[in-house]
This record gives C-alpha cells, structure tokens and sequence, in this order.
C-alpha cells in the first residue's frame, strides 16, 4: 500500500515533467495538444489514488471479501460517470470537466478503500508503523507483480504505437481507434473482472493443496470465460453501430470506429480464457510462466 503511493507520486511528476514528449509520444496533433494537455495535467493527479484503489481491491479480494472490493471499484466509476456531463456540459468545463469528473472518482474510489481498513474491518493494517521490508516482502511481491504490471504496461505501449500511426490519417482515425477501443473493453473488462475474480479461490486452493477441486474450478473458470467471452463479443459485433453512436456523431469519426471495432472484435472471444491463464499462474505462484504468456 505505502509503495503503491510512493509510486504513484513519482509517475504524477513524471507525467507533469514529460508532458510535452509523452503528448508528442501518443499522437498529438496541433488540434488536440491543448486539450490532451489540460486532461493529461488534471489526471495525472489522481495517480496515488488510482494505485491506492487497485491495490486494495486486489487486498480485500484476497481477504475474501469481492463484494466489498467490487464496490470501491462501482463507486469510483459510477460517480464519474454520473460527473462527466455535468462538468463537461452543465458546469461548461468541457475537457478540464472530465479530467476533473475522473479524478474525483479515483479519489472517493481511494477513500472507501481507507476508510473501511481504517474501521478495522480488515484484519490487516494500513498502518505506517507496521510497514516492513524483512521476511522478504519485497520480493515476494515483486515476484507476482512485475510480471502482472507489464501486461498492463504493454497494452499502453501497444496504445501509444497505434496512436502514433492513426496521427497519420487525421485526428477523426485516433478518435475513431479510441471509441473502437472503448467497445472491444465492454467484453474485455467483464472477463477481466472473471478472471480476477477466481484468483483468490485458486490461490486458497493451491495453499490449502486441494488439487482435485482446484481443476474443477480451474476448468470451470475455462469454459465458462470461453462462453462468455463469446457472446459479449457477438453483442458487440451485432450491435457495434449502436454502441459506437452513444460515442460519436460525426460521420467519418463513426464510419472508422465500426470498422475498428469490428477488427479487434475478431480475437476478444479469447479475453475471458486469457485473464483466467494469468491469473491461475499468478494463484499458483508462477511469475515466469505468467510473464511468458504476457
């Protein structure tokens, strides 16, 4: 938790020292610096409280207690979601009002996270005084996390390069890559929570070499993921014109994101299988085999 807020308070400086390379690095063009900037300058604010947030939804999960940790995450999002156009449109804040409707989320999805460790629900500490890097907590941690952290890692380079190559067709192809990519996440994030979500049970069972139950769940976890990952994508794909026209009016903008859309929809009936192979290494305590599978 502490090396989760040390780390978040050095990429927000990162973010503010570099801005101009990093907004130069993702596709920026004259048109769109201004705006990039003023959203990336908000954002990268809420770095700690986003570190914060996730690492202790990962906690609370491996406490056993989903629920709880699925509502940090609800909460934070719901209150974005609920800001965005009233800071965007009704207080007529426009870019600056989303940057600042996303930080506000990451902040009250932080704050529950803190206030119910503060409560003494858990049976961890958050406490500074506990803090400790003996027993080989740091490693141990690390092992697990270096290899997660660049699967996120990768997809934002991946991210970044496309941009780059989409700045060459105009500004309506990034927005277009964008919203595509908002579509293809609608299938991707539920798999996601799935796989995150079988994780804590399969790390219980290889603790507790409950080998038997561990395949069934495992294998369970498998089909189910596949079935599911099949028909989110076929929603997607049947109704791409539908969900893209929630995002985008303008014609050529919208006529790029349905092709897009489609594109990266052929391979997403595979998310739900892949988040449940990387989390079950990650259970089993397989760092290079996740990393590998990365």
């Amino acid at each position: 938790m502490w090396s989760c807020i040390v780390v978040g308070v050095v990429m927000a400086a990162l973010f503010l020292i570099f801005m101009n390379p990093i907004l130069s690095l993702i596709g920026a063009s004259s048109d769109t610096w201004d705006l990039s900037k003023t959203y990336l300058s908000i954002v990268a604010c809420s770095g700690p409280f986003v570190l914060v947030s996730n690492c202790y939804a990962n906690i609370i999960r491996a406490e056993g207690k989903a629920g709880k940790a699925m509502m940090g995450q609800l909460l934070g999002n719901l209150l974005n979601f609920i800001l965005d156009p009233v800071m965007i449109l009704g207080f007529g804040w426009n870019i600056a009002g989303a940057a600042i409707a996303t930080v506000i989320g990451n902040l009250f999805g932080a704050g529950y996270y803190i206030f119910y460790f503060l409560r003494g629900k858990s049976i961890l500490s958050i406490n500074i005084k506990d803090f400790t890097l003996k027993d080989k907590v740091c490693s141990s941690v690390l092992v697990i996390g270096i290899p997660a952290a660049l699967g996120s890692l990768l997809m934002s380079v991946s991210q970044i390069i496309i941009n780059s190559q989409m700045a060459k067709y105009g500004d309506m192809a990034i927005a277009g890559m964008g919203v595509a990519m908002k579509v293809v996440i609608i299938a991707g994030m539920v798999c996601m929570g799935l796989g995150q979500g079988v994780q804590p049970l399969l790390g219980y069972l290889v603790g507790a070499k409950l080998w038997k139950r561990f395949n069934d769940v495992f294998q369970f976890s498998m089909i189910f993921s596949l079935i599911l990952g099949v028909v989110l994508t076929a929603v997607c794909y049947l109704f791409a014109n539908q969900i893209v026209s929630a995002f985008l009016t303008d014609v050529t903008a919208f006529d790029y994101t349905v092709s897009f859309a489609r594109i990266l929809l052929t391979t997403s009936f595979l998310f739900g299988v892949f988040y449940v192979l990387t989390n079950a290494l990650q259970a089993m305590g397989q760092p290079r085999l996740h990393q590998l599978s990365i």
